[in-house]
Parts: structure tokens; sequence; C-alpha cells
């Protein structure tokens, strides 16, 4: 007998059916189910997604202190005012970001505030702490510009090789090349330019520093004794300081004070750093023109005697 064409059959063999994939949606009754209610294949969603989140935030982690690293390394490090002796330029507590590649591009200048170690110069060479857990600590803290190595001084430059630094003139003012320094804008109010009387050349590659609070600054004057007549190697400078960044109240840049910029410093600069033979030349030079030009003057005709 065959089967009637027009009658309902069911679904064929092996179709799946509507209703038991609505059911797999939803758990069963007897399904196993987490705590919060959720079914299991949920559950482990949700742990994946913390397990990444977690990841990501080591990677960004490592990835932001590398780079602060290579930063300070490179590029620019934040240092911390321990004392007074550059006020009111700098006070104590602020924090400065210091260039250390703007000498890669120009010399070390007059009026600049340079950040340098005394180590093996004004102090004697400090060894690395020998517990691990102490160095790493003062890596951190010296990032973060908290504190830093005990023999990191910041002054102001006043005298670049060459240059004859002397305190002072009859106006009690600092000279560099003859030229005297007008220091009112930037040395601590009411402070003399210097109690101590110094007369230095500055020798090739090293630099003459002082602080701008003068009554209150350990710096070259009080150095004269050591190697080098108080002066500081070039070498041993970490960089420039540019930029107070705190507190906020006090954000501000570094210029130069405009007395560094007279013409005549580096004029007088160049004739002083002159070798003597190429000085002794141009003398020479300059004689001989004016003698080569009295020669060919004419000479005066003697007027005529009357008989």
């Amino acid at each position: 007998m065959t089967s009637d064409p027009g009658g309902d059959s069911g679904p064929p063999a092996g179709a799946p059916d509507s209703g038991a994939q609505d059911s797999a949606a939803e758990p069963e009754p007897g399904q196993a189910q987490d705590a919060a209610g959720l079914p299991q294949p949920r559950r482990r969603r949700a742990k994946h997604r913390k397990r990444s989140f977690w990841r990501d935030l080591v990677v960004i982690v490592v990835a932001a202190l590398a780079l602060t690293i290579l930063l300070k390394a490179f590029v620019v490090q934040v240092f911390s005012i321990p004392s007074g002796s550059m006020e009111n330029t700098l006070l104590p507590g602020d924090r400065i970001l210091v260039s250390k590649i703007v000498y890669r591009f120009r010399p070390i200048d007059r009026g600049d505030i340079v950040v340098f170690s005394g180590a093996g110069s004004w102090d004697p060479v400090t060894p690395s702490p020998s517990n691990p857990l102490v160095r790493i600590w003062d890596d951190a803290v010296s990032l973060v510009g908290i504190a830093g190595p005990q023999t990191d001084y910041v002054k102001r430059v006043i005298g670049i090789p060459g240059d004859h630094v002397v305190c002072c003139n009859a106006a009690g003012q600092v000279t560099v090349n003859g030229v005297p320094l007008s220091e009112p804008s930037y040395i601590f109010p009411g402070a003399a330019p210097s109690e101590m009387r110094f007369n230095i050349t500055v020798p090739a590659g090293r630099l003459w520093v002082m602080g701008d609070d003068r009554s209150d600054s350990d710096d070259s004057r009080y150095r004269q004794a050591d190697p080098g007549n108080g002066t500081i190697p070039e070498s041993a400078v970490v960089g420039r300081a540019f930029l107070i960044i705190w507190p906020f109240s006090r954000v501000s840049d570094l210029p130069i004070p405009d007395t560094f910029k007279q013409a005549g410093l580096s004029a007088a600069a160049a004739i002083a750093t002159a070798p003597p033979a190429a000085v002794g030349g141009g003398a020479a030079v300059a004689g001989g023109a004016a003698l080569a030009w009295r020669r060919r003057r004419p000479a005066p005709r003697r007027p005529r005697r009357k008989p």
C-alpha cells in the first residue's frame, strides 16, 4: 500500500529538530551552571576575557617602563632640588627637566643651568650598593626624580674654557674676560655677587660654576684647592636644566639671562684663546702694512732757501 502524498509525514529522518535547537540555547534543568547561574561555556569565556585584560595591562606597564628608561638614559631626566643653593631660581623641592641631548647639537654656554656629577672631581667615587634590591630602589626613585645620587649638583655656568673669570671689579661685580656681569635678575635678592675673591682662567675642557644664592652655595669658589682649581670637567655634565615641572604653581622655563649674551664676552674670549703665534702674526702683519704705507707716501718737498 502506498502512502498518501497529501499527508503530513513529519520531518525527514536525520533532520534537526527546531525545538531541540531552541532548547540547546538555554540551559537544561539538569545542565551544569556556575554560582551566577550562567552556563559553563559562558563562564569559560568570562575567565578568558579576564586573563586577556591582565595580560594587556602587564604589556602596557612593561612598555611604559621601558620607554621611560630609554628617555631617562638618552633624552630627558627628572631631578629634584635638594637645597637652596640656586634660590630664587630653583627652590628646594622643585622638580626640573634636564635635557641630555642638547649638548649634542651645541656647546655648553655661559648662563646655562647644568646638572653634573661631582664623583671623581668634587667628591670621591662612590661604589654602587652591593645589595641588588637597594640598587633597584635607587634606580626607581631616581627615575621619577624623588631622589638622586648624592654626588649630583645643579649650578649655573659662569665661565667656559678659555674664559678669565675674576671677582671682583671696583663695582663689586664678577667679570668674565673683563666684561662685568649684571646679575641682580637671577642671584638671591640682596646677595653680593661674591664675598670670596678669585682670579682664574678656565682650563680647556672644564667649566667654572656658581650657585645663584652666592651666600649659600658650595661651588667652584670653595673648591679651588681641588684638582682643576674649582672647575669641573665638561664630561661630568649630565645635561641642561630647561624647565621646572613641579609644583604646578612654579612651572616655567629656565632661559639664559641677558647679561651672558653681551657681545663683548665672546669677542674677548676669542682674543684670549687665540694662539700666541696668531696674535703675534696679526700684529706683525698690521705693523708691516703700516710701515709699507709710510714708505709709499711721497716725501715732503723742502722749501728752497732764498740767497
